[in-house]
């Protein structure tokens, strides 16, 4: 008989075996259609404690092993202030799940706790900041997010009925205060429930919530951003019991913007009317 595989070979294998379909092939097309990675790129893997970055992090780990493209990997995790058990927390899991984390502190909770206007705001800011400066000290030329499939559409919805514009989440873009970086989403392609299912699967517990301003508190992070998520979240749950597809058709629609039909679009921060072509 061979050997009692540990915990974190058995997460490794639900990913490639189980859940293929719904995590591990979508995970690949998005690498691949996107082009998300390249020869030679060095690329921190940011790890906030939560399920998303958690998975991203195996996902990246495992296409490593693997690829035949060489690219190297570094496990980012920025400290903005956690309290005691949520870092013991993201430290335990990093060990368990075998991810070689390398963790940096910063004062940014304390920062942000102390401005009157939106501090969610500041702080996530400040995060992104952080993070680039970290990667590029470490020359990392790209840093990766987990942000997943259900995030990109109900962020396009959330734009579009809350703040007046059509406006997504592109699986990657260039920084344009830190020179040479790049921000990539390799989860992409992924749905939300998905990962849920995979982190039931392998009875995982992750950090829900590691913000200081609300421990407190019901929610999490900025209240008005949570009730709106939450609103687009139920919407899209209504819609799909007649449309099975819903969220297909709004992912699918960010990639056929049809220019002609608009009358109104910015690029590169530039308004533009239809007019200056009618």
């Amino acid at each position: 008989m061979g050997r009692e595989l540990e915990k974190y070979e058995l997460v490794e294998r639900s990913i490639i075996k189980k859940y293929r379909k719904e995590i591990w092939n979508p995970f690949i097309i998005a690498i691949k259609n996107y082009k998300l990675i390249n020869a030679g790129d060095k690329i921190a893997v940011c790890i906030s404690g939560g399920k998303d970055s958690m998975l991203m992090a195996k996902l990246l780990q495992e296409l490593h092993k693997h690829s035949e493209v060489p690219f190297e990997l570094v496990y980012l995790v920025m400290d903005p202030g956690y309290n005691e058990i949520n870092r013991q927390k993201i430290e335990s899991n990093a060990k368990l799940l075998h991810i070689p984390i390398t963790v940096f502190e910063t004062n940014i909770f304390k920062v942000a706790n102390k401005t009157d206007k939106s501090p969610c705001y500041l702080c996530a800011r400040m995060r992104r900041g952080h993070l680039y400066k970290k990667a590029q000290d470490l020359g990392c030329n790209k840093i990766a997010l987990g942000h997943h499939f259900s995030d990109v559409i109900e962020t396009t919805l959330i734009g579009m009925f809350y703040g007046s514009q059509l406006q997504s989440m592109p699986p990657k873009l260039h920084s344009t205060n830190f020179e040479g970086m790049e921000l990539i989403r390799p989860m992409y392609c992924i749905h939300e429930e998905s990962i849920l299912a995979w982190k039931r699967y392998n009875n995982l517990e992750f950090i829900e919530c590691a913000c200081r301003f609300t421990e407190n508190s019901a929610n999490c992070g900025d209240s008005a951003e949570i009730s709106k998520r939450q609103e687009i979240k139920k919407l899209i749950k209504k819609l799909k019991r007649d449309n099975p597809n819903i969220e297909k058709s709004i992912f699918n629609s960010i990639h056929s913007v049809c220019l002609d039909t608009m009358v109104g679009y910015k690029s590169d921060g530039v308004k533009h009317s239809f007019l200056e072509k009618y």
